[in-house]
């Protein structure tokens, strides 16, 4: 009973001097207005009806402001600086809910709850797609843990309650005690009810903010886009180049010298039928050392087998020839489009190249399996393996995730040294995926 009479005593003291300043002002403006304007008027008695309505106006119109001004001058005279609990809720409806930008609602919020329960700090916790964010933090300077907060009780001073707006989660009030000064009663009624308070106000500043992850989302996505078709690009050119290089140093100077040699030949096969075998026996291994550097270089390009015969053939045709013993598993799944097999196929041979030159592996696994809607391709080595966040990986591992992403499939490293590298694609099997 005591506890509740000095609750009474600090809740109706302000109120009682406020009261008190608002009768001032009411009868200074009418002495003011009535009297003082009468007397100027020479008409005191009685009073000039006038006069009296103008009166009744202005303290019709100044009411509500002068009692505003008078209650935060009232509540520190008779209390000091900190205000009462539900002086609080109310300057939340007034300030918070009112007019203050979605930017400014959680500091002030924040703030409103730090006076009011005299806490350490408060902060104000957001759920941005099912993760709590640090929205605001009152003193700004305060020092926190920054540990995700709880979801409702006391642990360790720190007392959370839940945000609710329509059953729906929408955040977390925070509010740390100090030391050996838990909440009293009244504290624990506020903070409630400024947890009951704030579901609206913070499903505005929610989809607020998850609006501005999603725009940061979209800006990287499309900043991460052009960065990957401008790879292509570079990557496309550096492949012409080489295209011409291999063809002007390899297959080029190979024709060149069949063709001279065969000009060459026609004097000892039409002069001398013994030099003539010998002579044909040096072209006929030219030709072939031509074959071979076109073979070679038409590998690298397009295989006609991943279009005559499908992935798994192309595939097993590469692997053949890889120096490290691969082996290979493909399940029983429809021919996926042409893109999406010559995605996997290049991939593939990336993922081998790259065991068979850093890895020093001695074996490679390479499966290829078909879900509801995406093609997967794992290549896994017994290699040195790296650290993906301390290496930069070449350009190899780029151009695999660039062929991936372009197609609307994503590429997962997951290598650390010593224990191997595991490099997984997965792209749509249908153009929805695109």
């Amino acid at each position: 009973m005591a506890g509740r009479r000095r609750v009474r005593r600090w809740e109706s003291g302000p109120a009682l001097l406020e009261l008190l300043g608002v009768a001032l002002f009411v009868t200074a403006v009418y002495v003011v207005v009535v009297r003082g304007g009468g007397t100027l008027l020479g008409r005191t008695d009685p009073p000039n009806l006038a006069l009296s309505v103008f009166a009744t106006a202005i303290v019709a119109l100044g009411f509500q402001p002068v009692r505003r001004r008078l209650r935060p001058i009232a509540t520190r005279l008779v209390r000091g600086e900190r205000a009462a609990p539900y002086d609080v809720l109310t300057r939340f409806v007034d300030e918070v809910a009112g007019g203050y930008g979605s930017d400014e609602v959680p500091a002030r919020m924040a703030r409103l709850l730090a006076e009011a329960t005299a806490g350490r700090y408060a902060q104000v916790w957001l759920s941005i797609n099912g993760r709590p964010v640090l929205s605001a933090t009152w003193p700004p300077d305060a020092g926190s843990d920054g540990h995700a907060p709880p979801e409702h009780g006391v642990h360790g001073g720190r007392r959370a309650l839940p945000v609710r707006h329509a059953g729906e989660v929408l955040g977390t009030l925070v509010v740390q005690e100090r030391e050996r000064q838990p909440l009293t009663p009244v504290e624990e009624q506020l903070f409630a009810g400024l947890a009951a308070q704030a579901g609206l106000v913070l499903r505005s500043v929610r989809l607020r903010a998850e609006l501005a992850v999603r725009l940061a989302e979209s800006a990287q996505r499309a900043r991460d886009l052009r960065a990957s078709r401008e790879r292509i690009v570079a990557t496309q050119d550096e492949e012409r180049r080489r295209l011409e290089r291999d063809i002007h140093d390899g297959a080029q100077q190979h024709l060149v010298a069949l063709a001279v040699n065969l000009r060459l030949a026609r004097t000892p096969v039409a002069r001398s039928s013994e030099r003539a075998p010998a002579v044909l026996a040096d072209l006929k291994t030219a030709a072939e050392d031509t074959i071979d550097t076109l073979a070679d270089l038409s590998r690298g390009i397009y295989p006609r087998s991943l279009t005559d015969d499908g992935l798994a053939a192309a595939l097993q045709a590469a692997v053949t020839s890889s120096s490290v013993p691969v082996e290979l598993t493909v399940d029983e799944l429809d021919r996926p489009r042409g893109e999406v097999a010559a995605a996997l196929y290049f991939c593939c041979l990336e993922a081998l190249q790259n065991a068979a030159k850093h890895s020093r592996a001695t074996g490679v696994l390479v499966r290829v399996t078909r879900g509801a809607d995406v093609v997967e391709l794992v290549v896994s080595d017994d290699g040195t393996g790296f650290s993906p966040g301390v290496a930069s990986g070449g350009s190899g591992l780029a151009n695999m995730r660039d062929r991936a992403e372009s197609l609307g499939g994503r590429m997962d490293l997951n290598s650390q040294p010593g224990h191997g590298t595991v490099v997984r694609i997965r792209i749509p099997a249908t153009d929805g995926g695109r």
